[in-house]
């Protein structure tokens, strides 16, 4: 077992802000061989029917939590962070995360549909997405199963008048059937799918009831 290496030396001044900075922990999740990892699981796009119907949506860059942004995997053991020693993803998590919003509206089947920076489109909608938690939590302690949890609030307004639409904060956690990378990576594959799933459906119902 790899115990996991605390980065607080690096990133006091960064996760002082969020978290809470007491000692080093060790964790001991079952490390395969050192790799990199990705989630988001890639959805294939449907058909949203006629363009003239379709709601366009203009996405703000995502707001993500300073402790979790990057490409080391955040865990937190009773109020306590560390990331996982031998284990990245393939690229900042939060980068990661703003492709996989896109593939969930994209596999949506509602008619809000995003509007990309530089598009030439007029947007009737705005989306604000502020991800507030994304990290691994060992709540029955170092050595047992933890539990991904992600949260994300979002903010959705008409762009003609900036009038609130609607906000609601997502969360969805998921368990790991082990305390190994593996199946902490598959356990974050499946909460961001079925959270931004059902984002992408709470702003299509939205898109079809907006006044235009």
């Amino acid at each position: 077992m790899n115990p996991i290496r605390s980065r607080f030396g690096q990133l006091a001044t960064v996760i002082a802000l969020t978290v809470s900075l007491g000692g080093c922990i060790t964790v001991f999740p079952k490390v395969e061989p050192a790799g990199l990892y990705r989630f988001g699981t890639t959805a294939a796009p449907v058909d949203k029917g006629p363009a003239e119907k379709r709601v366009g949506v203009f996405k703000t860059p995502t707001s993500f939590t300073r402790a979790s942004a990057s490409d080391a995997i955040l865990t937190m053991t009773q109020g306590q962070a560390a990331y996982i020693a031998g284990a990245r993803w393939v690229a900042p998590a939060s980068v990661l995360f703003e492709e996989a919003v896109w593939r969930a509206f994209d596999a949506d089947p509602g008619r809000a549909r995003l509007i990309g920076r530089g598009e030439v489109a007029k947007p009737d909608l705005i989306l604000r997405l502020d991800v507030q938690a994304f990290e691994t939590d060992y709540a029955d302690g170092p050595k047992a199963a933890p539990e991904v949890l992600i949260q994300v609030r979002a903010t959705l307004n008409r762009s003609q008048d900036r009038s609130l639409l609607g906000e609601k904060l997502f969360e969805t956690r998921v368990k790991a059937s082990s305390n190994r990378v593996s199946s902490i990576v598959t356990a974050y594959d499946s909460a961001t799918t079925t959270i931004l799933a059902d984002l992408a459906a709470w702003t299509s119902k939205n898109a079809e009831t907006a006044p235009r």
